[in-house]
């Protein structure tokens, strides 16, 4: 544990749960998009339905999809914000049924036409887990580089990949493997301890089995 556990994070309030978390959610996925959110449509589940629009954890979303820190003094006017930068949004409640009380699911279009659909929960003093990512489980609190692969469950697909990290000296911090079925489609959640270079990830979107490469950087 250390200090930000304690006290929370640098933020503008009122809540790090309802507000800070929000905005880091929000600022996540855009970065798994890899460019500008040009739409979004916003589903809020439980207490971050109930209580959100008194915390701002409506506006603290839309900030973090346009791209700010939790400390933004702009975060309460991030609507304003959205219709400057030309980003259309829409926000309704849902029921994600079990899922944390407060969950947000996120579907996402980028300026390219590129699509990405989250399911996060803000778990308390600003931190955040990552649930499912594109309809696949996944469990990752971005706060390391983080690569996500989609692949086909097959033998050798695993070694291939974290060979591939380790011969570029990318040291493994955590990893979490999910499959839908066996032989079916799988997913390999990989945070790392720094960045991973743009051909390394070029290399892994061009391997046998593999389907889709996502990356979170801390840049």
């Amino acid at each position: 544990m250390n200090l930000f556990d304690i006290i929370g994070p640098v933020m503008v309030g009122p809540s790090s749960s309802h507000t800070a978390g929000a905005v880091k959610i929000g600022r996540v996925a855009r970065k798994l998009l890899g460019e500008p959110v040009q739409n979004a449509k916003v589903y809020v589940h439980g207490s971050f339905l109930a209580t959100g629009k008194g915390h701002g954890t409506d506006r603290a979303l839309i900030a973090g999809l346009l791209g700010m820190q939790v400390d933004d003094s702009g975060i309460p006017e991030s609507f304003a914000a959205a219709e400057r930068a030309g980003m259309s949004f829409a926000i309704e409640g849902i029921d994600l049924g079990d899922a944390h009380p407060n969950s947000v699911k996120l579907c996402l279009e980028g300026v390219s036409g590129k699509r990405l659909e989250m399911v996060a929960a803000s778990v308390g003093g600003g931190q955040i887990r990552v649930q499912e990512l594109d309809g696949q489980s996944a469990e990752f609190g971005g706060d390391y580089p983080t690569v996500i692969v989609h692949n086909v469950d097959q033998p050798g697909c695993v070694t291939e990949v974290t060979a591939l990290l380790a011969h570029s000296s990318v040291n493994i911090a955590a990893m979490q493997l999910y499959r839908a079925s066996r032989g079916g489609d799988a997913v390999m959640v990989i945070e790392c301890d720094r960045e991973v270079p743009e051909v390394i990830l070029t290399c892994l979107e061009q391997m046998n089995g593999i389907r889709k490469v996502t990356y979170l950087t801390m840049d």
